[in-house]
């Protein structure tokens, strides 16, 4: 099936190395980071597991739930985190989906029989807690995924979603954000007290904390 942005998150129940897991549920109240990887004990996806791992409390400071999923077995997970945990010095706590039969991965458009009819890219969901897609990216297989950039756009849709706002090209927290178009000038100054500079007139930018 093909997914778009703002889709409801397909949901499922599948074992996973923390035992069965109902997505929905499991998911209820969090946004979520759902990551996929082409197989286990494989170079690139050790060091982003391991990556994923070491940035426990960031997600967690961002009500944010980190899933893998691997086109392998929950025995075969089970080892493979015992060398992500030795190799890259963590404490790999989330579940990672067992998907040897390649449901899930089919049910997200994981599989590119391009690059394989067996293995899922490196794909990448951002999930809002009304289980609503909010981002996508796809990585190829032999390039690991930008961390900082993953936690960046989580930033930068959960400030959106408080405030009412679109962030510009390369924002970071603190940075000046963009008031959006939908809103006129007048209802502008009751949201935006502070005021903001506008270059042009469809570009008015601002602070907000």
């Amino acid at each position: 099936m093909s997914l778009h942005i703002g889709d409801t998150a397909p949901d499922f129940t599948v074992e996973t190395t923390k035992g069965e897991l109902s997505f929905h549920k499991w998911a209820a109240g969090s946004w979520v980071f759902f990551f996929s990887h082409p197989a286990d004990f494989t170079p690139v996806c050790t060091t982003e597991m391991g990556k994923t791992a070491k940035l426990a409390q960031q997600f967690a400071a961002r009500n944010t739930r980190p899933l893998g999923l691997s086109t392998d077995t929950v025995a075969e997970h089970l080892k493979w985190i015992e060398d992500v945990n030795d190799t890259q010095d963590t404490d790999l706590q989330f579940p990672i989906i067992a998907d040897a039969d390649l449901k899930i991965a089919r049910l997200y458009d994981m599989i590119h029989p391009s690059q394989s009819d067996t293995a899922a890219v490196r794909s990448v969901f951002i999930i809002d807690p009304k289980q609503k897609i909010r981002l996508m990216m796809t990585y190829p297989m032999n390039v690991g995924r930008n961390f900082d950039e993953i936690l960046r756009v989580i930033n930068a849709l959960q400030l959106a979603d408080r405030q009412h706002i679109a962030t510009p090209a390369d924002w970071h927290p603190g940075n000046k954000v963009i008031i959006p178009l939908s809103i006129v000038d007048d209802d502008a100054v009751k949201a935006f007290p502070q005021g903001w500079d506008a270059p042009r007139p469809y570009l008015r930018l601002t602070n907000v904390d």
